[in-house]
């Protein structure tokens, strides 16, 4: 299977890297730009993993356009690393050309558009998958077995947390009209777990601030659910500020808690010392999601693990949340 990397920024070059581990993967790349056709990164940056500087693209397809790439009978897929702007184009033109898709996150920038790349997939019969890679990092995954499984009793409370610096990288994100705004595009990860965790909220409601010549762009929020409350809270902070992700899940039987720092979330008990959680044979997070991804599209089947249509409910609920940090907390029905 031959996949296509359509974008060399960060997220093009984070998944490159990831998807260069993939056993008997090949891979294609476009850009627009000759000196990253040549393996030169050397301009790419982030905030989570970095990439090498030069990478060897002896052995792999490089395309100068989107067009020219779709039209090649040997790519199988494409994985979008785009501008959120551009998945619903990028996304529906590729299914038409009869690709499957992983599209990065957030899926598009209304529930809209993300409806209409779903349609798009079904009339295709193709494989469409965002990437809401949260789902597969082995901190998130030994959640989710914790709270499905029933070992964590009744949850009482959760709190998901995500904060970085406003970026030096990829100036498109500092444009509402192109990503959405900085809240919309980083905590929607803590929005999808909390769905994937817990399902829909009852209600919600955010404060925060936003103002991007100031480097600022915060939410607090709370998902109101039947008997406890999740709090997701994070944003941009001022020049230099680190990454940080965490989450601490109260239940009956004891309480898990995360930060990126440590190596695995940390259980703690009544009346037993504080253990590690670590997963079983678990990978890069980052591999794991496109290794299944391609697993999906070779049957194609639909990706059961990250469903377009939970993605775009995520999108959803992101767009509530800044709805509700507009109206200054307001409590609003989540209808999604």
């Amino acid at each position: 299977m031959t996949l296509a990397i359509v974008g060399m920024g960060f997220m093009g070059a984070t998944h490159l890297k990831a998807a260069a581990g993939i056993p008997n993967l090949k891979l294609a790349v476009v850009s627009r730009d000759d000196k990253k056709r040549k393996g030169d990164l050397s301009s790419v940056g982030g905030n989570l993993t970095g990439s090498d500087n030069q990478v060897d693209f002896s052995a792999v397809r490089t395309f100068s356009s989107f067009p020219e790439m779709l039209l090649d009978p040997e790519v199988d897929a494409v994985d979008l690393c785009l501008p959120t702007a551009l998945h619903e184009s990028f996304t529906i033109e590729a299914l038409r050309a009869g690709k499957h898709v992983l599209v990065e996150k957030p899926m598009g920038l209304d529930r809209a558009a993300c409806d209409r790349m779903i349609e798009e997939a079904q009339k295709a019969d193709r494989v469409l998958m965002a990437a809401q890679v949260l789902r597969f990092f082995p901190a998130y995954a030994s959640l989710k077995q914790w709270v499905e499984s029933g070992d964590s009793g009744t949850i009482r409370t959760a709190t998901l947390r995500r904060r970085c610096a406003a970026p030096g990288w990829g100036p498109w994100l500092k444009d509402k009209a192109q990503s959405g705004g900085g809240v919309f595009d980083l905590l929607i990860h803590d929005i999808d777990m909390a769905l994937y965790l817990f399902g829909a909220p009852v209600s919600v409601t955010a404060t925060g601030y936003e103002n991007l010549e100031k480097q600022i762009d915060v939410l607090v929020g709370q998902l109101y659910y039947p008997g406890f409350t999740v709090n997701i809270s994070g944003g941009w902070h001022h020049e230099g500020y680190p990454f940080s992700m965490e989450f601490t899940v109260v239940g009956d039987n004891g309480t898990m808690e995360y930060h990126v720092r440590d190596t695995h979330p940390s259980l703690f008990q009544a009346g037993t010392p504080v253990s590690e959680v670590a997963p079983d044979g678990s990978i890069d997070g980052y591999q794991a999601e496109i290794s299944y991804f391609l697993e999906c599209a070779r049957k194609n089947e639909q990706p059961v693990k990250c469903l377009p249509v939970d993605s775009a409910r995520s999108v959803a609920l992101a767009l509530l949340l800044l709805e509700s940090r507009t109206r200054h907390g307001e409590k609003l029905l989540c209808q999604i």
